[in-house]
C-alpha cells in the first residue's frame, strides 16, 4: 500500500474495513470479558448464598434441638413441681 499523499479509493476502503475489523474484534472480545467476568461473579454469589443458607439450615436445626431440650425440661419441672404440691397437700 502507498501511503503517500495519493491513496486510491480501493486501498482506503480496505484500510477502513481492516480497522472496522480490528475494532470489531477489540468490541467483541472486551464483551466476551465482561460476560465472562459476570458469570464468575454471579457463581461466586450463587456459592456464597448457598454457605449462607446451609448456615442457616445449621442453626435452625440447632434452634429446633435446644427448643425440644428446652420444652423437655420445663415439661420435667412442671411434673417436679406437681409431685411437690402433692405432696405439700398430703403432708397439711
Amino acid at each position: 500500500m502507498n501511503f503517500g499523499d495519493e491513496t486510491s479509493w480501493p486501498e482506503a476502503v480496505t484500510l477502513l474495513g481492516v480497522l472496522g475489523l480490528i475494532v470489531f474484534l477489540i468490541v467483541a472480545g472486551a464483551a466476551t470479558y465482561l460476560d465472562l467476568r459476570k458469570t464468575r461473579v454471579t457463581a461466586q454469589q450463587e456459592e456464597s448464598l448457598r454457605q449462607l443458607v446451609g448456615r442457616y439450615e445449621q442453626l435452625a436445626a440447632n434452634t429446633l434441638d435446644a427448643q425440644q431440650r428446652a420444652a423437655a425440661d420445663v415439661a420435667e419441672l412442671r411434673s417436679r413441681t406437681a409431685a411437690i404440691e402433692q405432696i405439700l397437700r398430703t403432708v397439711e
